[in-house]
């Protein structure tokens, strides 16, 4: 029989855990290992990779009114919550996640910080249970998310947090599952995923930064900064809608023509680091390629991009864009293609980019729901090319 404390230090004898609790993480690792062999492989025709993608396309498209749903639908909850944690004494916030549920969490921490007043650290849920949970306590709020509401990690990092006297939110799409039945407050995300995640991530986004916003309203802050943030959520989904049906078409040509590449780069600072990192997540999932999210200083430290790879940069309106500049110029320096998201009438990229991509003026705290939808939508239409490719080949 394998040691129990083989699985993960939690089961050790110094875990900070209860009986009840190490059973119900045990039971998490078993399932785990179950749902791994399932995973699709990168067999450029392996056909459960195809059947999710082929999934992916309808559930960025649908994002729009998946937004609207979940706030809808949440409202309550939402205010509860809010009206729970104000009153709570917080003053550090730890947010939790693995993979794209992680770049959740880096697209909504600016906006707490500036709401809150108060740290607020996204941590990957392993680094988070097995090292940086020694500064939990009663003053602490630790926010998870899991689709599933399974993920091994985030369950043993919400369970160490609530052993450490923590205060708990759950986000799942799941209701009754672990993380969400052993969390003091959950919020639903109302989203699908049998494609590979998009709108399951959106909307959970969209759930944070209301929540931020009622968390505002209760503690009487910002009064002015919450009202502009609100009305700019609540015009989110029709730019998303926007986004989708004036760029899809550009997108999918560049598809076409990056569809023969085994590396993809995606830069960003600042909250929009979140859309790169679930641009090289959907890469990564869509298709048997490299997807790499690199945070927009580190491009630089050093030659980061190679001749011929491409590289999408992603600069709305704010205090990154002259930097994002600079990358533009060496990523052409270096000799890769440069495909740069922008604001508007943002021209700085223009003459260093080989397509720029102007979308709507949005706060650049919310902007990771924005500039989300282009990478999602590269991810989907590469893939694609790539699987024409290979029936191609097979063909003959």
């Amino acid at each position: 029989m394998t040691n129990a404390s083989l699985l993960t230090p939690l089961l050790g004898d110094q875990s900070p855990l209860d009986l009840r609790s190490r059973a119900l993480v045990t039971d998490l690792f078993e399932r785990e290992q179950q749902l791994m062999a399932a995973l699709p492989t990168d067999d450029p025709l392996d056909p459960k990779r195809r059947r999710r993608v082929d999934f992916t396309l309808p559930e960025i498209l649908e994002q729009p009114e998946v937004i609207r749903t979940t706030l809808q639908r949440e409202r309550e909850n939402i205010a509860a919550a809010a009206q729970n944690i104000a009153a709570a004494g917080i003053r550090r916030i730890f947010m939790t996640g693995c993979g794209d549920s992680l770049a959740v969490m880096v697209a909504v921490r600016s906006l707490f910080e500036e709401l809150l007043g108060i740290p607020c650290e996204p941590v990957q849920a392993l680094d988070m249970a097995y090292y940086y949970h020694h500064t939990l306590g009663p003053d602490t709020l630790m926010i998870t998310l899991s689709s599933s509401g399974t993920t091994t990690r985030t369950v043993e990092a919400m369970m160490i947090a609530k052993a450490k006297g923590a205060h708990t939110l759950a986000l799942s799409n799941t209701p009754g599952s672990a993380l969400m039945a052993e969390s003091d407050h959950r919020l639903t995300v109302h989203a699908q995923r049998k494609g590979w995640p998009t709108q399951a991530s959106t909307a959970a986004i969209a759930l944070l930064c209301q929540l931020a916003l009622d968390i505002a309203k209760a503690k009487g802050s910002n009064g002015e900064r919450v009202e502009a943030l609100q009305a700019a959520l609540d015009a989110i989904p029709a730019q998303i809608a926007e986004v989708i049906a004036s760029h899809e078409a550009v997108i999918a040509a560049i598809a076409e023509r990056e569809a023969a590449r085994s590396v993809y780069l995606y830069a960003a600072g600042g909250p929009s680091f979140a859309a790169a990192m679930f641009g090289s997540a959907k890469v990564k999932e869509c298709s048997p390629d490299h997807g790499i999210s690199i945070p927009l200083e580190e491009f630089h430290h050093y030659n980061s991009q190679k001749a011929g790879d491409p590289l999408f940069l992603i600069a709305p309106e704010g205090p990154s864009v002259p930097r994002a500049r600079d990358t533009a110029q060496e990523g052409r320096r270096w000799g890769g293609q440069i495909y740069s998201l922008v604001t508007g009438d943002e021209t700085r990229l223009d003459d260093c980019s080989d397509v720029v991509l102007r979308l709507p003026a949005v706060p650049e705290v919310l902007s990771a729901l924005v500039y989300t939808i282009p990478v999602q939508l590269f991810a989907y239409h590469v893939a694609m090319a790539k699987f024409r490719a290979a029936e191609s080949v097979h063909a003959a």
